[in-house]
């Protein structure tokens, strides 16, 4: 698995590599220390599976880098790694289009916990966001009523119901007794329908149409 690690700190790249040392498969990991240089490193591997950023790096000052990286490579998964908890950043970061937000201070199970979630197509959100994670994760099957004007399909709105409740790709697929391929086309559509490219933008959009409370 081929994964990029940007970060300005060579200690800290050093101690994520030991830790992706752990993950399977193998990784290979190619490392970048600034926004510049992580954008040449990703456009000169395409096929790179995840990019592990730093918040914080020369080149873009707060969100800006992560929204620039999303625009370039938006197909590429996009995990963020900060020395901040501060939860406006967490759920700034998110909404920028990263899959996934690990704080610095987490211990080594739990970034190989988050990293797996995220490389199963959900996304990750540290405890630290609180009950405002709740909301973005959490929808009742009540409110989607409110989506039969989207242009989606029945088995559409049941795909969407789970995304937003934050299930993997192997889960929907479980609960709705179809293929992993099946799914990925209905979120497809979802994507489609909703304008969005992500996974959060999506479940962002969902929760925008829900009735407020």
């Amino acid at each position: 698995m081929k994964t990029l690690l940007a970060d300005d700190h060579p200690l800290m790249r050093e101690g994520v590599r030991q830790v992706l040392s752990q993950l399977e498969p193998p990784v290979e990991l190619i490392d970048a220390h600034d926004y510049p240089s992580l954008f040449v490193q990703t456009a000169q591997h395409p096929d790179i599976d995840l990019a592990l950023v730093d918040l914080n790096m020369p080149g873009f000052v707060g969100m800006q880098g992560i929204t620039e990286f999303r625009n370039r490579f938006p197909d590429i998964p996009l995990v963020v790694l900060s020395a901040s908890e501060s939860p406006h950043d967490i759920r700034s970061a998110l909404e920028a289009g990263a899959l996934g937000y690990i704080p610095k201070a987490a211990s080594s199970a739990v970034m190989l916990a988050a990293l797996r979630q995220v490389l199963a197509g959900d996304i990750y959100m540290p405890p630290r966001l609180g009950n405002s994670a709740a909301g973005l994760h959490t929808v009742a099957p009540a409110d989607f009523e409110a989506l039969q004007h989207s242009g989606l399909t029945a088995r559409q709105l049941e795909v969407a119901r789970l995304l937003a409740q934050g299930c993997a790709n192997k889960a929907i697929a479980g609960m709705l007794a179809m293929s992993e391929s099946t799914v990925k086309v209905h979120i497809a559509a979802i994507f489609r329908a909703f304008g969005v490219t992500n996974r959060t933008e999506a479940v962002l959009e969902i929760q925008r149409l829900m009735p407020k409370s």
